[in-house]
């Protein structure tokens, strides 16, 4: 561009100058976040390597199935329903996408009929523009993009908490002829999915947060020591690209131990104007340093695929301990591999990768009703009222990756036939009830579950204890 179109030229290039700010993001957890979506979405990888194990889609999509495997979240409150059910359709692909980015945020959208819906933020579609003491994010910057009609529309959205809790919402749309920049600001009716935003709103009551639900990555970050959130396989990134490198090599070692018919250069017909041989490289090869040797000679190399599954089978163990799944999750090591201490630990391990990212949703859920109960509220929303979220919504995530509850429950049977336990403790344990500590909650249990109570110590020869 000369310098006389640039003193001219009123395009707008990005989110930081159009508002005058400055993403706090490291350049080094800049070049990590595109690493991480790279390596999920396979795209802009070295030549050198082959993604077609996917390893980072298989991490996050055992992750899910695992964390959700036995989740319910039930509530009596018509308001509380609503919020849960947008939740529903979303939470499956936010803790995806804060597994694949380290973090992101769950945007309310409160209908007007009473529904209540929700978008995901993933973590490379916002600037973080500032934090305040406690580094939670107090300034953030987001974009959508929409294209009609061969022009391109961008809308910015800043969303600032100050001091005193109050959020400012600042909206602002762009249109271009090019993806490479915003263009110039233009109206926001000039679409009409924007026409009742406001340029500058500043909601009327302290909300205390962005106004978003933020999902992050318990793990600790080991980039660059920041307080952003890292991918669950971040520490894993290098060995997964030497795993792709691997399945490189692989993919060139049956290459080149495919046999080759080896003849003399006689023997290769050469193109009189191109010079090009009629053969194919691969498969003929002509010796010009041997010209006593003629005739053909089969090369057929051995395979070394075995050195290099080995090496695989090691890096994903590896992985596996990085990130803390259970020993043979992607390795697939036999059992008689790993020793007791190993499946222990490893099983141990796992737990609490699970139980971590069930307490990400979890807190994501109580913020989502905490949030848009103020917002229900503020805009009079249909049905709207203001929720405990710890009292309105109750959230099982059922017996765990390592509890067995048929093996537990068979062992209290035993203990109740040898003598062991009161029959009432382990009907209250069955149940879910509260642990019997006077006659009076043993005597609610029997005067309520007698029936179970006679199929529990039928045959064991004990009595009741009266």
């Amino acid at each position: 561009m000369s310098i006389v179109s640039a003193l001219f030229d009123n395009k707008i290039r990005n989110f930081e100058q159009a508002f005058g700010v400055k993403d706090i993001t490291t350049p080094a957890m800049k070049t990590a976040i595109q690493d991480w979506y790279n390596l999920y979405y396979a795209t802009n990888l070295s030549k050198d390597e082959d993604p077609c194990q996917r390893l980072p889609v298989t991490i996050v999509n055992k992750l899910t199935k695992t964390i959700f495997s036995e989740y319910e979240a039930t509530t009596d409150n018509e308001f509380a329903k609503a919020i849960m059910t947008g939740l529903e359709r979303r939470r499956k692909q936010a803790i995806q996408h804060c597994l694949i980015g380290g973090e992101c945020f769950l945007k309310p959208l409160l209908m007007p009929d009473g529904r209540i819906e929700f978008s995901t933020i993933q973590r490379r579609n916002y600037l973080v523009l500032a934090r305040n003491e406690t580094d939670a994010i107090t300034d953030i910057g987001t974009q959508e993009s929409t294209e009609i009609g061969g022009k391109y529309y961008t809308l910015l959205e800043r969303r600032t908490i100050d001091a005193r809790g109050y959020l400012t919402i600042q909206n602002r749309l762009y249109q271009s002829t090019d993806k490479e920049s915003l263009g110039v600001e233009v109206p926001l009716s000039t679409l009409e999915k924007y026409k009742d935003l406001e340029r500058v709103n500043r909601l009327p009551q302290p909300i205390w947060s962005l106004g978003l639900i933020h999902l992050k990555n318990p793990l600790e970050n080991c980039v660059d020591g920041s307080e952003d959130g890292v991918s669950v396989y971040a520490p894993a990134a290098g060995l997964i690209h030497l795993i792709n490198v691997n399945e490189k090599q692989i993919n060139g070692e049956f290459e080149r131990g495919e046999s080759r018919i080896i003849v003399s250069s006689d023997l290769m017909e050469k193109d009189p104007r191109t010079g090009a041989r009629s053969f194919k490289d691969h498969v003929f090869v002509g010796l010009d340093e041997d010209p006593d040797r003629v005739g053909v000679t089969i090369f057929s190399p051995a395979f070394r695929e075995q050195s290099f599954l080995a090496r695989k089978r090691e890096y994903l163990r590896n992985i596996e301990s990085l990130i803390g799944l259970k020993r043979g999750i992607l390795s697939e090591v036999e059992e008689v591999e790993k020793t007791a201490t190993e499946i222990t630990s490893s099983s141990g391990e796992y737990n609490i990768t699970i139980t971590d990212f069930q307490e990400v949703w979890t807190n994501a859920v109580k913020e989502a009703l905490r949030v848009c109960s103020i917002l229900g509220e503020m805009y009079r929303i249909h049905g709207a009222t203001q929720l405990d979220p710890e009292k309105d919504v109750t959230i099982d995530w059922g017996d765990g990756v390592l509890f067995d509850r048929a093996r537990t429950w068979k062992e209290y049977q035993e203990m109740v036939a040898a003598g062991l336990l009161k029959p009432e403790i382990a009907i209250a344990w069955y149940f879910g009830l509260p642990f019997p500590e006077t006659p009076e909650a043993i005597n609610d249990i029997r005067a309520k579950y007698m029936p179970q109570l006679e199929e529990l110590t039928r045959g064991s020869g004990g009595e009741d204890d009266e």
